[in-house]
């Protein structure tokens, strides 16, 4: 066991969230129970991953989406009464870490993503350098547009929204996990013929055309559930506590 306390420095000096300007609050967000044996990852805290740790007897709930964002309406009704509720009956502590962990340069959404991609990351760019550039790790070329398309929905096990924009094989491919449409400008100027993220906007398909640059829009979820596994089952084995990740399924 390990004193929740412990645990949050762990995993601030593994992610350094103060080097961040963020949505919301990064850490600690949910306070439980002090000793802490059981952690469960998941992507979102949603009442289903609040529920599964439940059943699993959980001790700690690691998150990429906590439970509060800048702008909120701060009343707890409604389905934050019923998440709150649940952490706090069962005396679970929720950590939750935003843009810290789509960073981490080896186990972060962004580098996990590109793992799973078979992408090896060669730059990084856009606001706080979220942004991840790179090639196969094999050095080879994607043939073209539907060939990166087909290799993403191998790897991700779903279909991508695909805007063909670059013309003729792919070898300089960008990426971002989630909500990261808006780092598609960035990812051009860095010299990317495609980039990959989670969801897509109106603007990005006439971006795609006119400059030449394929978007993938791979989904927020499916891009994302990656991260938090990696991150709580290295610092579970830093402090010897067990471990688990439940993917909580999201089309979206």
């Amino acid at each position: 066991m390990t004193h929740r306390q412990d645990l949050l420095n762990a995993f601030d000096a593994l992610l350094s969230p103060e080097r961040f300007k963020d949505y919301g609050p990064n850490g600690l967000q949910v306070e439980g129970r002090e000793q802490v044996r059981r952690i469960v990852s998941g992507v979102t805290a949603s009442r289903a991953l609040i529920e599964a740790a439940i059943a699993k007897e959980a001790d700690a709930i690691f998150v990429h989406h906590g439970l509060f964002w800048r702008g909120q309406d701060g009343r707890v009704t409604g389905w934050m009464k019923q998440r709150l509720a649940l952490l706090l009956a069962h005396d679970i502590n929720l950590y939750a870490y935003h843009l810290p962990l789509d960073a981490h340069p080896e186990l972060g959404n962004n580098a996990q993503l590109g793992q799973k991609l078979s992408l090896r990351v060669t730059a990084r760019f856009g606001e706080q350098d979220l942004g991840f550039l790179g090639e196969r790790s094999d050095a080879t070329s994607f043939t073209d547009s539907a060939a990166l398309a087909a290799h993403v929905r191998a790897a991700l096990g779903r279909d991508a929204t695909c805007v063909p924009g670059h013309a003729g094989p792919i070898r300089r491919v960008a990426w971002c996990t989630g909500g990261a449409q808006s780092y598609f400008e960035s990812a051009i100027a860095a010299g990317a013929q495609a980039f990959l993220t989670g969801e897509i906007s109106e603007p990005q398909a006439h971006y795609a055309r006119e400059c030449g640059v394929t978007f993938l829009a791979c989904g927020h979820h499916a891009t994302e559930r990656y991260g938090a596994p990696a991150v709580a089952s290295h610092v579970a084995r830093e402090l010897g506590l067990e471990h688990a990740f439940v993917d909580v399924d999201n089309p979206a």
